[in-house]
């Protein structure tokens, strides 16, 4: 079935469009055929108008109405329902259509016979006429529901592949951080007193070869502890700990942030040079955590970062439309509002968050910029 599905989509649209023209033309022409002018030219329109089905589907089907004039069942409406079910997330505009589809099938044609209209269309052929329209449109639902699926669970497997390397980075940073606890425990104890004990040695004898051995490892000694040292540094920075080797963000670093968000942000104002580097990094954080979240629970939206200064203080303002789309549910710790708050009162600051009328989401930061 899926391979089906594959060859089917590989096939071009124009192909498909013209596949489902003739059909629809063969499907009216015999009933067509000594009908007059009057009545083949509607019928006629409303088949070449499936080609456009795809990018207007409501008008389309509402051409190939006439078709369903000469014929009790129909190709070209029930493929214009179809299209419009695929494309459409309004239920009440499909039931109008099913309705309006199931009403002209069942009127007689030509409409002089208008008169026996009470006649003709009986119950059981109205009902018949329902369920044949029905039909195309539960189909085209079933196409779209699994179009919906097919994108969630795209972003499903794309949350657990973030997930499964973030666990991979959390465990390679606990190797590290128990690395450099044995590094300073053991090996950088052991070579201290490799350290100690040699320049003891080099006080003590008296023989000159032995004094310039004494201080050759004594002197290597100190080298290679500098060294340890410095790497057992980098190993906990590595680790998580955050260390003055760790590389912090700044406001330099904020539009590479907003371009590699994932997120249709734009980035506008600036802040003074004089914003001290807590400040900085309080404000990459907003806004890292803010296009975190639009991106996790507003799927769609677009997101504005705004830098501003007011008075003696300065900020950032974050805030994004309401999503196109439904969110996916993902894990989270539910912290980070809470520790962005927790940092701006660090600094003298206080962070807003909420809902806006328009039904997106707004977080704003407003710390001294004196801040330090």
């Amino acid at each position: 079935m899926s391979r089906a599905r594959e060859l089917w989509q590989r096939v071009p649209a124009p192909v498909v469009d013209i596949v489902v023209v003739v059909a629809a033309a063969l499907d009216a022409l015999p009933i067509l055929w000594d009908h007059t002018q009057r009545g083949v030219a509607p019928a006629a329109l409303g088949c070449a108008a499936l080609a456009f089905r795809r990018r207007f589907p409501l008008g389309v089907f509402l051409l190939t109405l006439p078709v369903g004039l000469t014929q009790y069942v129909s190709v070209a409406p029930l493929v214009a329902l179809f299209t419009l079910a695929a494309r459409s997330r309004n239920r009440p505009l499909l039931t109008v259509c099913v309705a309006l589809s199931a009403v002209v099938s069942s009127v007689p044609w030509p409409l002089a016979g208008i008169a026996e209209f009470a006649r003709t269309m009986t119950l059981i052929d109205f009902v018949y006429a329902l369920a044949t329209a029905v039909a195309p449109v539960l189909f085209g639902q079933l196409v779209q529901a699994h179009g919906d699926l097919a994108r969630r669970l795209a972003e499903v497997e794309e949350a657990r592949e973030h997930e499964r390397v973030l666990h991979a980075q959390a465990v390679l940073a606990r190797e590290r951080a128990q690395l450099a606890r044995e590094m300073h425990d053991v090996v950088s104890h052991q070579v201290s007193l490799i350290a100690v004990r040699a320049g003891a040695l080099q006080v003590a004898t008296k023989e000159a070869d032995a004094k310039e051995a004494a201080r050759t490892i004594r002197s290597l000694s100190v080298t290679t502890l500098d060294e340890l040292r410095t790497m057992v540094t980098l190993l906990r920075a590595s680790g998580g700990h955050a260390t003055e080797l760790t590389p912090q963000p700044t406001l330099a670093d904020l539009r590479k942030l907003v371009e590699s968000s994932g997120t249709h942000a734009e980035l506008t104002g600036e802040l003074p040079p004089a914003v001290g580097t807590p400040a900085q990094r309080a404000i990459y954080r907003t806004v890292q955590e803010a296009l975190t979240n639009a991106r996790k629970h507003a799927p769609g939206a677009t997101a504005c970062v705004e830098l501003w200064q007011d008075g003696d203080d300065v900020g950032v303002t974050v805030t994004n439309s309401p999503p196109t789309r439904p969110s996916l549910s993902l894990p989270g710790s539910q912290q980070g509002l809470v520790g962005l708050r927790e940092r701006a009162e660090i600094l003298h600051g206080t962070l807003e968050a909420g809902s806006t009328t328009e039904g997106g989401y707004r977080v704003r930061l407003r710390i001294p910029l004196s801040a330090d």
